[in-house]
Order: structure tokens, then C-alpha cells, then sequence
């Protein structure tokens, strides 16, 4: 049986044709006044007002972000990230990494020293094959 295959693309929509249907008629849109009211430059001027202060706010604040950045005792003081969720994680997987790191210098140190017992008992018996 053959793969069946859209007549529209993803995203489109069909044009949809209604029988009986008339075209609307349209009205012109009034034009656009020239000129502001007294309460529409008002609202204009309180929005200019707050934008402007949220844009003194975020410079006073990357201002104090990058001085602190830049005074080793500033970051000591205040850490912002460390004590996250994440970090926690990262402090017990690392508890884990390094309790690995030791069992294996152990098991290698181990073995090293094993083989080094073999080869001292090899060539005190005289066994050594070269």
C-alpha cells in the first residue's frame, strides 16, 4: 500500500471554500490622527520615566557585579552560586571521584609492588629465563 502524502505542507492551512458565500464588504478604517492627546503623552512620558529607571537599575547592578568580580574579598564575602542544588551534587560526586582515584593508586601501588616481589624471588632462586 502506498505512503499516503499531505496535500498541504506543515504549518499551512488549506483555503477553505464555502458554498454560498458572499464576500464581505469592507469598510475604510479612519485615519490615523496626527497629533497625541494630552493623556496618551502623559502615559507616554510615566513609560519613558520607568524605562529609563529599570535602565539605571541594571547598570548600578552590573556596575556592582563587576567591582565585586574585580575585589578578591568581595567574592569571598559573598558567594551567589555555590550553594545551589547543583554544586551539592557536584561536592557528593566528587566525594565519589576522589575515593575511586585512592582505591586505584592502592590497587596499582599493590600490584607494582607484587610484581617487583616476583622478580626479587626470580632472580634469587636463579629461574630467570634471559
Amino acid at each position: 500500500m502506498a505512503k499516503r502524502q499531505r496535500a498541504v505542507r506543515p504549518g499551512q492551512r488549506r483555503q477553505t471554500t464555502r458554498p454560498g458565500s458572499k464576500p464581505v464588504a469592507t469598510t475604510a478604517a479612519p485615519a490615523p490622527a496626527t497629533s497625541l492627546t494630552a493623556a496618551e503623552e502623559a502615559r507616554a512620558a510615566e513609560l519613558e520615566a520607568q524605562i529609563v529607571a529599570e535602565e539605571r537599575a541594571a547598570t548600578t547592578a552590573s556596575d556592582r557585579s563587576r567591582s565585586r568580580r574585580s575585589d578578591p574579598d568581595a567574592a569571598a564575602r559573598g558567594r551567589t552560586k555555590e550553594s545551589g542544588l547543583l554544586a551539592s551534587r557536584a561536592t557528593l560526586e566528587y566525594a565519589y571521584v576522589s575515593a575511586d582515584l585512592r582505591r586505584i593508586a592502592i590497587v596499582a601501588g599493590a600490584l607494582f609492588a607484587l610484581m617487583i616481589v616476583i622478580w626479587v624471588v626470580l632472580t634469587a632462586t636463579g629461574n630467570v629465563p634471559f
